[in-house]
């Protein structure tokens, strides 16, 4: 049976990752990743659209000029991405969030059974933590990167909007990031709380083993002996 101080560091590290794995699902189950104004002209009139979406659905409300304008039109990420690059980026990202979900659910695995026992098989100690949390902390790392890089230098806002609410690609869009895309930092915080609190527990492991050895060494050799 593990120590205390083992099942209390390693139970608390195994809750972390639970929480990562809890907030990757949020981010893929909601659709407030970015939300976009954009603007174009139209028979002679200026027309303001916005659009907020996810990786998966999305929304557009089209507004024009004298005030007139439609209630929401719903979409479908996927089916409003005509061009090869623009999916292959969506695809990309949505792996990367998937191998986030995997790795952080296989660290509370790894965590919890430390907690419960002493594994024999190294990797499934410490060394078994930090893989996954790494591989679920650049992942969502990447994710961060990549998802506004498609949004501004692709335009995509602009390129969903096309069928549901827009008539030209001539057009300025300005776009702000919502609480689905900057909650991803939490997943990477997570990441490297879980990572912290094992490195603690095999700092303090590591103290008390050379504390044991120099007890041993400064003993009396006869008391070594007898």
């Amino acid at each position: 049976m593990p120590s205390r101080r083992k099942s209390l560091m390693f139970a608390s590290a195994s809750f972390v990752s639970v929480c990562s794995f809890v907030i990757v699902c949020l981010v893929l189950a909601t659709r407030n990743w970015v939300s976009s104004k954009i603007n174009y002209s139209e028979r002679n009139s200026t027309v303001a659209v916005s659009i907020s979406y996810g990786l998966f659905q999305g929304v557009c409300f089209k507004t024009a000029q004298a005030g007139l304008g439609k209630e929401e039109t719903p979409f479908q990420v996927f089916d409003n991405l005509e061009h090869a690059k623009l999916r292959s980026f969506n695809v990309v990202i949505i792996v990367l969030l998937v191998i986030s979900l995997l790795s952080s659910l296989l660290s509370s695995i790894f965590t919890g059974l430390n907690a419960l026992s002493n594994p024999y098989q190294t990797f499934l100690g410490p060394i078994g933590v930090y893989t996954w949390n790494s591989i679920c902390g650049i992942s969502s790392l990447l994710t961060l990167i990549l998802f506004p890089v498609n949004v501004e230098a692709n335009k995509l806002s602009t390129e969903l909007a096309i069928k549901p609410c827009m008539s030209s690609r001539q057009s300025k869009q300005s776009s702000t990031y919502g609480y689905s895309y900057w909650i991803i930092l939490l997943i990477v915080l997570c990441n490297a709380a879980t990572i912290i609190i094992i490195v603690f527990y095999q700092q303090a492991r590591y103290s008390e083993r050379k504390e044991r050895e120099r007890t041993i060494e400064s003993a009396p050799k006869d008391g070594i002996l007898f």
